[in-house]
């Protein structure tokens, strides 16, 4: 195949247009039909093997698979009884197919769920939603444009303490809230997010290098950048894309929040100073939000040491905790209000969230991480790469919709 240019691309992406209310004219069958796309560690274990559990309680079928590398494709049908396929316009092709999930690395993202809300299939696509902010804004018009129910991959949104929380944080509960803090922390021995190569892989024989790389920059192939992907810029955003996404977007909900005002990162690769990764081991991101509160994002992949989830206001701090979250007074107010306890239903749950789509295209039922939810986290995480890659304080331009420098 020949080398994917982005004016390829977006020709691919005019020939799946389809009308506006494609996906909506076409009633939810009695069993929804989907295809995964991405069949690695994340597409199978997770999807797959959820999707088939949920099969007959939720009328659901994996009918269709993808996978650049042969091998993966012909495992997952193997698994499913699907129709494998490597080049995923394909199998956007097949009119019977309802939903995909896209669980490819994050370069594709945007691409391949412009294409699928094209062709009028309902979108399940992992975390986090685009690579860049622009792609986010692409997406987000597509969706609209369409009608397509798209649910981003932030499972943690299938736990009830963070919209149950923005209802304390809207009735003043808290009072105004001025800090966030969370963090998302691992650690490693000898190197971090390093994967093992399959020595079945032949590029240009069953795994095919152009069609992944797609909208990326173009190179030789390099099975390191192939399996071990999320630790190069030009497939991932490191820890921000990885880790940060799942976090921020639980403040975002919490906080009602939209788009940060400034932000800036800090860290860099401290102690795998060997590793070929480009992204760094360490990062801690700082965003403050028009007149509060100022997020902090810490992480490091070298000390797993957690730090307390809390949302910190003037008359109380809500925590989170592992069975849903507690509002502790301050010692100004605790003679005028109580403690406060709310324990969670739902939970960090991929079949929940699965559950949460089907229910969306059956029902009409609200979605728990939309596409706009998913914009919020893109944005938040981008400020975090941008700013350590250009060692700059970074400001959001409201009239464009985009990060700038200060």
């Amino acid at each position: 195949m020949k080398e994917w240019t982005r004016r390829q691309l977006a020709v691919g992406a005019v020939s799946l247009a389809g009308t506006r209310a494609l996906a909506q004219q076409r009633p939810a069958p009695d069993r929804l039909r989907g295809g995964v796309i991405g069949c690695g560690i994340r597409g199978v274990r997770a999807h797959i093997a959820t999707l088939l559990k949920m099969k007959e309680a939720d009328a659901v079928d994996v009918t269709a698979v993808c996978d650049v590398f042969d091998k993966r494709a012909q495992q997952a049908a193997q698994m499913t009884g699907a129709k494998p396929y490597q080049d995923y316009r394909r199998l956007l092709e097949d009119k019977d197919i309802d939903f995909v999930v896209i669980a490819t690395p994050d370069h594709w993202h945007a691409q391949m769920a412009i294409d699928a809300a094209s062709a009028g299939k309902h979108i399940y696509c992992e975390k986090p939603m685009t690579h860049t902010v622009e792609e986010a804004k692409r997406v987000v018009a597509k969706i609209r444009e369409t009608g397509v129910k798209m649910q981003v991959g932030v499972q943690g949104m299938s736990d009830d303490s963070y919209e149950t929380a923005y209802k304390y944080v809207k009735d003043g509960v808290l009072g105004k809230v001025v800090i966030a803090q969370i963090d998302y922390s691992r650690n490693y021995r000898g190197d971090y997010w390093l994967k093992p190569f399959d020595s079945d892989a032949k590029p240009g024989v069953n795994l095919n290098w152009d069609l992944f790389q797609g909208p990326a920059k173009h190179r030789p192939w390099d099975p390191e950048r192939y399996f071990n992907w999320i630790r190069y810029y030009d497939y991932s955003g490191g820890v921000p894309a990885g880790l940060f996404v799942h976090r921020v977007t639980r403040i975002i909900k919490a906080l009602g929040l939209t788009f940060p005002e400034f932000g800036s990162a800090h860290g860099g690769t401290f102690q795998f100073t060997e590793s070929k990764a480009e992204v760094p081991d360490t990062i801690n991101v700082i965003l403050d939000y028009p007149g509060g509160p100022t997020v902090l994002l810490i992480s490091s992949l070298a000390n797993d040491t957690p730090v307390d989830h809390v949302l910190r206001g003037h008359r109380a701090t809500l925590e989170f905790t592992p069975t849903g979250f507690t509002i502790h007074p301050q010692k100004l107010y605790e003679k005028e209000m109580k403690e406060i306890v709310h324990v969670k239903t739902g939970g960090e749950d991929t079949e929940l969230h699965l559950r949460n789509l089907l229910r969306a295209i059956r029902f009409n039922e609200p979605l728990k991480c939309d596409e706009m939810l998913g914009y919020y986290g893109v944005v938040a995480c981008q400020f975090g790469v941008l700013s350590l890659q250009r060692r700059k304080y970074l400001k959001w331009d409201k009239a464009g919709e985009r990060i700038v420098n200060i």
